[in-house]
């Protein structure tokens, strides 16, 4: 999108509400400046996020990271969170940032860094489940719409040749999206065992779900859902009619979109289907241990999910997999079922990278270890070199432009120390001295940068420090 796209050449710049302009490299912690926003301009307050901040500023040795911890763990509940009970029951909407607008995908990687607090923060535990609840209202407004406003209004992209609403900022069709809903509720059930937000909406919801994704396997036709857009960007809008470019059903759901929000250039989207693969186990977990007095319903809906996800499971393994002369065995990032195999991989989430990371495979799965040395060499065309770094881009922010996300999913799915250190070393080296994350930054000059206030990212650094807390605490001994 066209606001997604503005890149920045900072002197001074406004961070998430924050003045932060150029200073040396400070060596101490008490010396770098405050550009978290102040507690009483912030939209929602935590106990234990703050708890983990006090925590972990004494566990990171080195005083950059410890300052970015500071700064990007809370920015979601700082900035995004707006949260209060509606007819009795808890209603969270999370925008992304810089957009007014609660995304399906970010909300939910947004929040999720601090589910492992829930159990001492009942404040936290609320507004987490207002955001299910929320979520699932979304839902039933649309299931094919990846991003919503919290209440009628007019979007930038209300004449877009698709079935817009009120409600809606964007109506992009991507699997990822509903796989997000169903991971933020079963880990939000399996770590507080709070089973109300799983009521008749929400199991409503997650037959919505199941009829959506079965249309977008395309065995009876492309399905109701089309999208069009008149725009210089030929990523925002679709081709063939409205429909993508064809496909021969095989048993994958067609994604019209990438994570990214760019269009698909073949509709079958891997990383997705996988994350289904996943997401519809979970839910069919959810609905047969919470049932209760809709058992059967449940227990009917939980079968066609396991069934949903085992076609999708052996249709991976049939349709995905490229034998690349070079790799051996890959995962493709795209395929149509007529044979057409797309190779790249973007540092959006889920990518080809970052599946173990969503519980798809395991970090040593041979195909993911081959797909992983594909996506980090030359042969990947979204992965850039340069004077500023190395990592993962994407169409998105055209070429040249790496990705903080695509590190940090490189950092978060690694076991080599040596790889995760020089990942630390680049996050501290690229963020132009601002104190957060962004979207994306030149690979020759980190001051020309997308996005001064994304959260979904900033988060997602918190929740790679609290992760190398965890497994790799040495890690966090050193200075870089």
């Amino acid at each position: 999108m066209f606001q997604r796209r503005t890149f920045i050449k900072t002197g001074a710049l406004a961070v998430a509400g924050i003045a932060a302009s150029r200073w040396s490299f400070a060596k101490n912690a008490a010396d770098f400046p405050v550009v978290r926003i102040p507690a009483d301009k912030r939209s929602f307050t935590s106990p234990a996020v703050e708890a983990t901040i006090t925590r972990m500023k004494k566990v990171i040795k080195d005083p950059e990271l410890a300052w970015l911890f500071e700064n990007c763990f809370p920015n979601t509940i700082d900035t995004t969170v707006h949260y209060k009970p509606i007819d009795g029951k808890p209603d969270t909407f999370v925008i992304t940032g810089d957009i007014d607008a609660m995304w399906l995908r970010d909300s939910t990687a947004q929040v999720w860094p601090y589910l492992p607090l829930l159990k001492e923060d009942s404040k936290l535990k609320d507004m987490v489940a207002g955001l299910i609840n929320r979520q699932t209202k979304c839902i039933h407004i649309d299931p094919y719409a990846n991003a919503f406003y919290d209440r009628p209004k007019e979007s930038e992209w209300t004449k877009d040749a698709t079935e817009m609403k009120p409600m809606l900022h964007e109506r992009k069709w991507e699997l990822d999206s509903l796989c997000y809903t169903i991971r933020l509720a079963y880990n939000y059930w399996k770590i507080t065992g709070d089973t109300k937000p799983f009521d008749a909406d929400w199991r409503k919801a997650m037959g919505l779900i199941l009829k959506t994704c079965k249309e977008q396997q395309r065995k009876d036709g492309p399905g109701p859902y089309k999208f069009g857009r008149v725009t210089a960007w030929s990523t925002d809008t679709v081709p063939g009619n409205g429909y993508g470019n064809p496909v021969k059903p095989n048993g994958l759901i067609a994604s019209t979109f990438r994570p990214s929000d760019d269009a698909a250039i073949y509709p079958f989207f891997v990383p997705s289907n996988f994350f289904a693969v996943v997401s519809f186990r979970e839910v069919a977990e959810l609905l047969e241990k919470t049932g209760g007095s809709a058992g059967g319903q449940d227990a009917a809906l939980a079968a066609d999910f396991k069934a949903l996800a085992l076609e999708v499971e052996n249709a991976l393994k049939k349709y995905a997999i490229y034998p690349h002369p070079e790799f051996g065995k890959i995962y493709a990032f795209e395929v149509d079922g007529f044979g057409n195999y797309l190779l790249m991989d973007d540092a959006g989430i889920p990518g080809l990278i970052s599946m173990p990371y969503l519980g798809a495979m395991p970090v040593k799965d041979p195909v993911y270890v081959n797909t992983r040395k594909f996506v980090l060499s030359d042969s990947n065309p979204y992965f850039f070199k340069g004077k500023a770094g190395e990592g993962l881009g994407s169409p998105h922010t055209l070429v040249n432009q790496i990705w903080p996300m695509g590190i940090i999913a490189r950092a978060i799915t690694s076991t080599d120390d040596k790889e995760i250190e020089a990942q630390l070393k680049l996050l501290k080296t690229t963020h132009n001295h601002t104190g957060f994350m962004h979207e994306s930054f030149d690979k020759d000059d980190q001051s020309k940068f997308t996005r001064k206030w994304f959260a979904w990212v900033n988060t997602l650094f918190g929740e790679l420090i609290l992760k190398l807390e965890k497994e790799r605490p040495h890690l966090l001994a050193k200075v870089y």
